[in-house]
C-alpha cells in the first residue's frame, strides 16, 4: 500500500481520529478524507506525504491546530480544511507551500494575522470566511496576481483596506467571488471595492 499515489475516502463513513500511519504512504499524490466524521487532530506525520499536490480533509470534527509540518508538502496545490473545529494560528510554515493554487481554511474557528497569504504567488481561490481572523489586509496583498476568488466574510479583520487590493483583477461586484463583509474594517475604502464593502462590524 505504501506504493499507493491516491487515496479518496470521501464519504465513506470514517470515525475517530486520521491515523499516525497515513505518514507512511509516502507516495500519495491525492488524499481525500472529506465527508467523514472523524475527529482529533491532524497528525503531524501528514508532513511525511512531501510529494500531495491534492490535500482534503473538510467536513469532519477535526480538532486542534493545524501541524506545522504541513509546510513539508511543498508540491501541494490544495488544500481544503473547511468544515471543522480547527483552532489557533495557521503555523507560518504554511508560507512554504509557494506552488498552492487553491487555499480553504473557512467555516473552522482559526485566529490570527493572515500575513501568511503573501507568499502564495500561484494563489487563485482563497476562502478564509466565517473564522476569527484578526488584523489587516496586508499591504502585499497585490503579490496574489493570480488571484480570482478572495472571501474573508465574517472575521475579526480591522483597519483601513490597502489601496494596493485594486492590482487585482477581482469580480468586485459579485460576493460569489469577492466578500470581506462582517469585518471591522475602517473607510476610506479603496476605489475599486467602493460600493462592494458593506456590513463592517
Amino acid at each position: 500500500i505504501e506504493y499507493t499515489t491516491e487515496l479518496d475516502l470521501t464519504q465513506s463513513g470514517l470515525t475517530g481520529p486520521i491515523p499516525p500511519e497515513v505518514g507512511e504512504l509516502i507516495n500519495l499524490t491525492y488524499l481525500n478524507l472529506s465527508l467523514n466524521e472523524l475527529s482529533g487532530n491532524i497528525p503531524s506525520e501528514i508532513g511525511s506525504l512531501v510529494k500531495l499536490r491534492s490535500l482534503s480533509i473538510y467536513e469532519n470534527q477535526i480538532t486542534g491546530e493545524i501541524p506545522p509540518q504541513i509546510g513539508n508538502l511543498i508540491y501541494l496545490e490544495k488544500l481544503f480544511l473547511q468544515g471543522n473545529l480547527l483552532t489557533g494560528e495557521v503555523p507560518p510554515e504554511i508560507g512554504n507551500l509557494t506552488n498552492i493554487e487553491k487555499l480553504y481554511l473557512n467555516d473552522n474557528q482559526l485566529e490570527g494575522e493572515i500575513e501568511f497569504i503573501i507568499d502564495f504567488v500561484f494563489l487563485r481561490y482563497l476562502n478564509i470566511q466565517n473564522n476569527q481572523f484578526s488584523g489587516e489586509i496586508p499591504e502585499e496583498i497585490n503579490n496574489l496576481t493570480n488571484l480570482l476568488f478572495f472571501k474573508l466574510y465574517n472575521n475579526q479583520l480591522s483597519g483601513e483596506i490597502p489601496t494596493s487590493i485594486c492590482d487585482l483583477d477581482l469580480h468586485w461586484s459579485s460576493l460569489t467571488y469577492f466578500n470581506i463583509n462582517q469585518n471591522q474594517f475602517c473607510p476610506p475604502y479603496p476605489s475599486c471595492i467602493l460600493g462592494y464593502v458593506v456590513e463592517q462590524d
